[in-house]
């Protein structure tokens, strides 16, 4: 497969060219645009192409993916994500997967196994309602991130605190705790005051901007209208 990444950085798209018989899968809410050779199934029971995922409704959270096979001939299928920012891919092997925010999920290959029944996503280990997802098996991985992407490597042993909601993902070679940043809670960070502390050996995947800080900002504008609405 083929793959081509455009608009970056800012308004990043991923178009994958299928050659006939392949496939992609995608969460279902990313399609931009197919060409008529590809057709879309839902998977129809867990052990799909994706192995351990289906759909999966947690603690209000649902994820959908949705398998793109192009059948008919080669063809293009396109995703992006509501966030503004970019799109990199991950390269997933038998040992070396990651672990990821599940909103960072744009696409993976057949061969990529997401785990949801992994306890980060049915625990919510993370706080602040995000879950992440265990990512293994061999092939690409497609991630989006809101604002630019930070990545830092880190060495055995080497630690790294990332408040939650800047963090997307991590190899599963790093051991990670979540806890609470003491003195600060109220100033620096998150309604939660929670991090993630990562220790090498590895990689960390960090976006610049913070979701929830950006719909606060954004209620400051819109409040005053709403109220003045209502009144």
């Amino acid at each position: 497969m083929k793959f081509e990444v455009k608009y970056k950085p800012s308004y990043a798209m991923l178009v994958a060219s299928l050659n006939q018989g392949e496939a992609i899968a995608a969460e279902s809410d990313t399609m931009v645009y197919m060409d008529p050779t590809i057709e879309v199934h839902a998977p129809k029971h867990e052990k799909s192409l994706l192995g351990s995922l289906s759909l999966s409704i947690i603690g209000g959270q649902s994820f959908w993916v949705n398998d793109y096979t192009a059948t008919e001939g080669s063809g293009d299928v396109a995703f992006a994500s509501a966030p503004l920012g970019d799109i990199t891919h991950l390269d997933i092997t038998s040992d070396h997967g990651f672990i990821i925010q599940k909103s960072a999920y744009v696409a993976s290959t057949p061969s990529v196994n997401l785990d949801v029944k992994w306890e980060g996503f049915t625990k919510g280990l993370f706080g602040n309602g995000l879950f992440m997802i265990k990512v293994t098996g061999n092939g690409l991985l497609f991630i989006n991130t809101f604002g630019a992407i930070d990545v830092h490597t880190l060495k055995a042993g080497q630690k790294l605190l990332v408040t939650n909601f800047h963090l997307v993902g991590f190899s599963d070679t790093c051991s990670y705790k979540v806890t609470k940043f003491e003195g600060f809670k109220e100033t620096i960070l998150n309604s939660e005051g929670l991090v993630t502390q990562i220790t090498g050996p590895g990689n960390v995947y960090i976006q610049t901007k913070n979701l929830d800080e950006f719909t606060k900002w954004l209620w400051t504008l819109l409040e005053p209208k709403v109220r003045n609405v209502r009144h």
